[in-house]
C-alpha cells in the first residue's frame, strides 16, 4: 500500500468541509429557486392539511370516538402480514400489535394533529425542514403499514424539502424566524 494513501497515526484528524457542486448549490442553496420550492412546499403542505382536516372533522379520529378509525386501519394492516407476498413486515406488525393498537386513541390524535401541524408549517414555511421530516416520517409509517396511495410521492417530495430546507422556507416565515432561533443567515453569492 502506498504511504501517500495512509493517514499517519500520529497526526490529528482535521475535519474537511466538502464543497457543494454548482448543481447542488443551485438546487438547495440558491434563493433564485425559492419560488419553485415554495410551490412544492405549499402543495405538500396542502395535502397534509386537508388529510388532517378530514380526520379532525370526519369522526373516529379525535374526541370521544378517538381510536376507532385508526384501529380499523391498523387491523387492516395486520391482515396484510400473511400470504406469499405480505405488504407489512413482521417487525412492523409487532409494532402495530403491541404498541399502536393498544394505544389507538393516542396514535389517532398523534396522526391527526401531526398531519395538521405538518400542513400548516409547510404552508407557512415555518421550520420547513423539520415539518417535511415529520411528514416523511408519517408517510414512511403509512407505507410500512401497507398503504400506498399518495404516500410514495409525498415521501419523495418530503425528502426533497428536507434537502432544500434552506431555500424551501425562504419565501415563508423561515426567512425571519430561523435567524431568531440561531440558524445563521446565508451569504450572498
Amino acid at each position: 500500500m502506498s504511504t501517500a494513501l495512509r493517514t499517519p497515526t500520529h497526526a490529528p484528524r482535521t475535519p474537511v468541509t466538502v464543497p457543494d457542486t454548482r448543481l447542488s448549490h443551485l438546487l438547495f442553496a440558491d434563493t433564485r429557486l425559492a419560488p419553485v420550492w415554495a410551490l412544492l412546499r405549499i402543495y405538500v403542505g396542502w395535502q397534509w392539511l386537508t388529510a388532517g382536516w378530514h380526520k379532525a372533522t370526519g369522526g373516529g379520529w379525535i374526541g370521544a370516538e378517538a381510536g376507532g378509525a385508526v384501529s380499523g386501519f391498523l387491523k387492516g394492516a395486520l391482515a396484510r402480514t400473511t400470504g406469499d407476498h405480505p405488504d407489512v413486515t413482521g417487525g412492523y406488525a409487532w409494532f402495530i400489535e403491541h404498541v399502536a393498537l393498544p394505544n389507538a386513541a393516542l396514535f389517532s390524535h398523534l396522526v391527526t394533529f401531526g398531519e395538521l401541524t405538518v400542513g400548516v408549517a409547510l404552508i407557512l414555511g415555518l421550520f420547513t425542514g423539520a415539518a417535511a421530516f415529520l411528514g416523511g416520517f408519517l408517510n414512511a409509517n403509512f407505507l410500512l403499514a401497507g398503504t400506498v396511495s399518495s404516500n410514495p410521492v409525498l415521501f419523495i417530495l418530503a425528502t426533497w424539502l428536507v434537502l432544500g430546507w434552506r431555500v424551501a422556507g425562504w419565501l415563508g416565515l423561515d426567512r425571519w424566524v430561523l435567524p431568531r432561533v440561531g440558524v445563521p443567515r446565508g451569504q450572498t453569492s
